[in-house]
């Protein structure tokens, strides 16, 4: 009896607190790795909790969830310790999550996944998000989403298309439907009938630029030389949703898509609407955290997500992206360091990454 309630018992996250994560470093406590990473302003890099190289300063250090956080923040991976691997261990065991999750026919407990991994709750849920950029519901959201893109179209109703896909309760996904969709499942249903877009063709020091927006956000953000081509392109996209010119209001995220892509260090403020199936998302997430002025490769995108043989599955979700430069799959690039394809054009991708590196 005991021992089942100690299994039931709520488990307390573990290092909360910089005090106990800094005990861990002074420990070089290998049940912390994974766990978080630090980093050391004086040598510039960022260190899993165990690494044997000489201890820091407390002044100096500082604190981050996962490697991609550290190199946001400007910090490159120690050599001795190689924290950017740091989910390697778990890669199976979160592959084997996301299968498991695309298969179910309804939600599973994050202690069902947490189990099936060989792994506590807590440890699951951050070893999972740092390999995915989304927790273990949030994917499984996306997997039910994705199934209900497929299924809308064909299904007899939308009630059944929901269930269909896995979603248990009508109300709660109504609830979150234009989050999981972009729209009301009907107007999905019927090609984007009823949805208004707004959209504003424009000119940068790449050619025309073409900036769209539902309710929810930059839905298209598209490089091209001739304005007429991605007015076309838009329009084969929502082929019933409402386009509407952009008015003074809208001018600006324009101004403001026009600035970003001519000075990237300045930052992408405007809001997303991201729409893509669960595997898509994954990888779109990854791009977001590569830092500006810094390139990575498609199988080490596949390893992030935690699907290091789906190495052309990331190449082809980098390809359907519609959203350019704020979601920068420009800084992906071969393992030799050549530039693969870009859905705009290898010229742009090239002096996107030049603008970046200066």
């Amino acid at each position: 009896m005991q021992s089942m309630v100690a299994e039931t018992k709520p488990q307390r996250p573990l290092f909360a607190s910089d005090d106990a994560r800094w005990a861990a470093v002074i420990g070089r406590d290998p049940a912390a790795d994974g766990l978080f990473y630090y980093s050391v302003r004086t040598t510039g890099v960022y260190c899993r909790p165990s690494c044997p190289a000489r201890r820091a300063r407390r002044e100096n250090v500082r604190f981050h969830p996962s490697p991609a956080a550290a190199e946001q923040a400007g910090f490159r991976p120690c050599k001795r310790c190689r924290p950017d691997a740091a989910a390697a261990p778990h890669a199976d065991a979160v592959a084997r999550a996301c299968r498991l999750i695309e298969a179910a026919e309804e939600p599973l407990s994050l202690e069902a996944l947490a189990a099936a991994a060989g792994l506590s709750r807590f440890h699951f849920h951050r070893v999972f998000k740092a390999a995915t950029g989304l927790t273990p519901k949030a994917y499984g959201v996306a997997a039910r989403a994705e199934r209900l893109r497929a299924g809308l179209p064909r299904s007899r109703t939308v009630t059944a298309a929901i269930y269909d896909a896995g979603f248990n309760s009508c109300g709660r996904f109504y609830a979150a439907a234009s989050d999981i969709l972009g729209m009301t499942p009907r107007r999905f249903r019927a090609a984007g009938a009823g949805a208004r877009i707004r959209f504003a063709v424009g000119a940068c020091a790449l050619g025309a630029i073409l900036v769209a927006a539902t309710e929810r956000g930059i839905c298209a953000l598209s490089l091209g030389d001739d304005p007429e081509a991605l007015v076309r392109e838009l329009e084969d996209r929502f082929p019933k949703a409402e386009l509407i010119g952009g008015d003074p209001d809208f001018e600006a995220w324009v101004a403001a898509a026009v600035g970003f892509v001519e000075t990237p260090a300045r930052g992408f403020a405007l809001p997303l609407d991201i729409q893509g199936t669960a595997f898509q998302q994954r990888v779109w997430q990854a791009l977001r955290e590569i830092p500006s002025g810094a390139t990575t490769t498609y199988s080490e995108i596949a390893a992030r997500i935690g699907a290091p043989k789906a190495v052309r599955a990331v190449a082809r979700a980098c390809a359907e992206n519609r959203i350019a430069v704020a979601i920068p799959c420009h800084r992906v690039v071969r393992r030799d360091g050549a530039l693969a394809g870009y859905r705009w054009g290898i010229a742009r991708k090239r002096a996107l990454l030049d603008r970046e590196a200066d």
